[in-house]
């Protein structure tokens, strides 16, 4: 992969979208200075100081700890230009404003080193005109990049080039882009809007005019756009009020501002909706001004009636013989939603004929495959499937010839017709735009595979594009690459080097039945026999939920809390076997590490971590305490941690693991989880979650090459009765304080009661054994617990904890 170092960037603007992307470089360990204009009153940089401090208090958090905004430096335009020097990239953020960008320009260009990348991230000013104000020696390193919002959170970074820039300077961004930020990368032609903002905006603006031609309702439009369609759970309208209106509406202009009927046949439907227009002059701007199309209201989701110009009862639903249609196969579910009389359906067709219409029509203009439609599509709008591949799964020339007759019966949103290679030539012989060799570009009218960047050697199973595989990764799923040692229907264990053998749990949800912990244990002994290591990864999310509840439920109706004893001792061996393996196991973890699979991951030799992975111990939450080692790590790593103090009193280590255990906390970023303690110093974590394996599978074989062995078993100490007494105090008093309820308080004391080693002097050496046999007492006890039954049936009934 391309070496360039960058080791320090320079953020210009420190707007929302400009300290949000300083706060994610900060996530990913690169140095970075935020700089915005000088107060005008108080300290110099007050207006980044403002704005660093507000970081803390955003919600999602684009920060993966909130105190580690104290490492973004501060400065601004006119004390510390000098700063830029240092960089190595510099991002320009500041507000939508082509003359103010453009005089920035002037002002930094001095001082920009001779290496220097220069980007802007603008949502869809013209990059070529951009460039114009920059000196010649700066035009070949400079382009543009579009992050979206929130930039920790969103995959997608769209890289635009002018005809002035360098080849490898894109190159060089799209890989620190892809491996350090962990981004997926699409290169974008500069149009108006980009690729994503271009379809996904007039898709939205479609959407509105068709609910106002067939009559329906925010709300029902939002059941029918959201997870029902494969998009974003929240809809259409929810989107729009998530983003803010302001901002679509921005967005819109920009098409009004730079299209015409001359360059985009479909400018006529670019008009700001009536409604829209209508909540703007309101002041209504969305969430954050808690009144959009929607408008909470105590408990209560309201929805902006466009008649009346007020707020009504919301929370209508979808007819539900179109739920039932949209899980159909492709080519049915859009005969079916075509031929339909009702007006949901035809909805619905609509939507997905203007869709397919626009993306074929635009995209020679905005993009250079039609792989890159999807994937932006996919990554910026939380699509499963892009425009072109939903169409090419559907039966390629039906869908076409269904379009056709649209436009020519004036039902589409143009009248433009589909261009003629979708008719004619090697996509209508391939019967789609992606094939094995690669998608269609219809600049060069060839199938062009993915650019062969060297970064990309490191995704070994990127997401895959319907009917393309040849350029991503090592082509075909994950489901049988490699050569598989064993399978059943909850755990592969198969190889890709006939040197780490690869776990791979199949349950939903990744659960932990005891199948799956057989399966573990049967791994362990092959790779002792016969390889360097293990590395359990799945290619899917999550990590692992936890263990099978629903699996124990038969062994405790027929042999009681002596079943489940023996089932919880199984699961603990498979732990203990796993951390005291002659071989290196290493757990890739991505997404959702919970309970069991929490305890599966500390139990590992080495986490390699996805930055956004959620680790916890949450057994609360079904009335129940950790009992596959959790609380075992707990006490173990608190007197470790305290062994290597000058401090003697073991309880100051041990309090953040029970509380974190007790209040069910989980990590929210792979950064916290470490805080947490459920992550070590020494563990991995990585930005892209397509590199988990690549880089799980070599820090297995470094470590096997480094001669690992198991860490000797040791007796280490407890904090005893002593310390639970300490605990529970503590526990009363948010008891009586109303904080935890009767049984919360229960579950807590079992907790406490575990980790500080039961009835025993403080300073006793225990085994991991006899901590564990005590987790087991607390978890068996709990099972005969009503409250606890009726937590456990409320959570595998409604998928929601239940308080008691």
């Amino acid at each position: 992969m391309s070496r360039f170092p960058i080791k320090k960037v320079a953020v210009l603007g420190a707007g929302v979208m400009g300290a949000q992307i300083a706060a994610h470089l900060v996530n990913v360990k690169v140095q970075v200075v935020l700089f915005d204009l000088k107060a005008k009153e108080g300290p110099a940089n007050g207006i980044t100081a403002k704005a660093i401090a507000n970081l803390k208090k955003l919600k999602p958090a684009p920060l993966g700890v909130a105190e580690d905004a104290d490492l973004i430096q501060q400065a601004n335009y006119d004390d510390h230009l000098e700063q830029l020097k240092d960089c190595d990239l510099i991002i320009e953020a500041i507000a939508e404003r082509m003359d103010w960008k453009l005089d920035l320009y002037k002002k930094i260009a001095p001082f920009v080193a001779p290496h220097a990348l220069v980007a802007s991230n603008t949502s869809g000013l013209s990059i070529t005109k951009l460039s114009e104000a920059l000196p010649e020696e700066i035009k070949p390193r400079f382009c543009g990049i579009h992050f979206f919002n929130p930039p920790r959170y969103m995959y997608l970074v769209e890289l635009i080039n002018t005809p002035t820039t360098q080849p490898e300077a894109l190159d060089q961004l799209e890989a620190f882009v892809t491996t350090s930020l962990g981004k997926g990368v699409v290169r974008a032609k500069d149009t108006p809007n980009f690729i994503a903002n271009r379809v996904g905006i007039a898709g939205m603006l479609g959407i509105i005019g068709e609910t106002a031609k067939f009559g329906l309702t925010y709300d029902v439009v939002d059941d029918l756009t959201g997870k029902r369609l494969g998009r974003a759970s929240s809809g259409t309208f929810r989107t729009a009020d998530v983003v803010g209106l302001d901002t679509m509406a921005h967005v819109v202009k920009t098409l009004q501002d730079n299209l015409s009927l001359d360059t985009d046949p479909f400018y006529g439907s670019y008009g700001t909706p009536p409604v829209l227009a209508k909540l703007l002059e309101m002041g209504n701007l969305g969430q954050k001004a808690k009144a959009g199309f929607f408008k909470k209201v105590g408990r209560d989701i309201l929805r902006f009636d466009m008649a009346t110009g007020n707020y009504v009862a919301g929370g209508e639903k979808a007819d539900e013989v179109y739920g039932r249609m949209l899980k159909k196969p492709a080519a049915e579910r859009l005969a079916l939603l075509r031929n339909s009389e009702g007006p949901q359906g035809q909805f619905l067709w609509a939507v997905l004929r203007n869709s397919f219409h626009y993306a074929a029509v635009h995209l020679q203009t905005i993009a250079e495959t039609a792989r890159d439609v999807d994937l932006a599509m996919r990554w910026g709008f939380g699509m499963q499937q892009g425009p072109f591949e939903l169409w090419q799964e559907a039966g390629w020339l039906t869908v076409a010839n269904w379009i056709k007759e649209d436009i020519a019966a004036g039902k589409a949103l143009s009248n433009a017709p589909l261009p003629d290679w979708v008719f004619n030539g090697p996509v209508a012989e391939a019967q789609g735009v992606h094939t094995a060799e690669g998608s269609w570009n219809p600049s060069t009218s060839k199938f062009v595979a993915r650019h062969a960047l060297p970064v990309y050697a490191r995704q070994l199973f990127p997401e895959k594009i319907s009917g393309h595989t040849q350029g991503l990764g090592l082509g075909g799923g994950f489901e049988t690459a490699g050569k598989t040692l064993h399978e059943d229907k909850a755990i592969r264990l198969w190889t890709l080097d006939d040197q780490i053998i690869i776990a791979s749990i199949k349950t939903k949800m990744h659960a932990i039945s005891p199948e799956v912990s057989e399966g573990l244990a049967r791994a362990v002994d092959l790779a002792e026999k016969d390889y360097a290591g293990v590395v359990i990864w799945s290619g899917d999310e999550p990590f692992s939920a936890g263990a099978d509840l629903q699996a124990m439920l038969p062994g405790f109706m027929m042999g009681g809390a002596g079943a489940i004893n023996k089932m919880e001792k199984a699961l603990q061996n498979v732990m203990l076997k796993i951390r005291y393996a002659n071989v290196p196991v290493v757990s890739a973890v991505r997404g959702l590490a919970l309970g069991g699979g929490c305890e599966l991951a500390v139990h590992s030799a080495r986490r390699v971590v996805a930055m956004e992975s959620y680790i916890g111990l949450v057994e609360v939450g079904v009335g129940l305490v950790p009992g596959a080692g959790g609380l075992t790590y707990i006490a173990r790593r608190a007197a470790e941690n305290a062994a290597l103090s000058t401090h003697k009193d073991l309880l100051p280590f041990l309090t953040e693991g029970f509380t974190a255990a007790a209040m069910a906390k989980v990590g929210t970023s792979a950064l916290e989880s470490r805080k947490l303690g459920y992550l070590l110093d020494s563990d991995v974590i990585v930005p892209n979650k397509d590199e988990l394996l690549f880089v799980a599978i070599n820090e297995a074989k470094a470590m096997a090459t480094g001669g690992y062995r198991a860490p000797h078993k040791r007796q280490f100490l407890v904090a005893g009765r002593n310390g639970k007494a300490t605990i529970q105090g503590q526990l009363v008093n948010m008891r009586d304080g109303g904080f935890i309820s009767q049984h919360d308080f229960h579950i807590a004391s079992l907790i406490a009661g575990v980790v500080t080693g039961g009835d025993v002097d403080n300073g006793t050496l225990v085994t991991e054994e006899y901590i564990m046999a005590l987790e087991r007492k607390a978890f068996c006890s709990l099972l005969e617990n009503a409250k606890t039954q009726e937590r456990i049936m409320g959570m595998l009934s409604t998928g929601k904890p239940v308080r008691n």
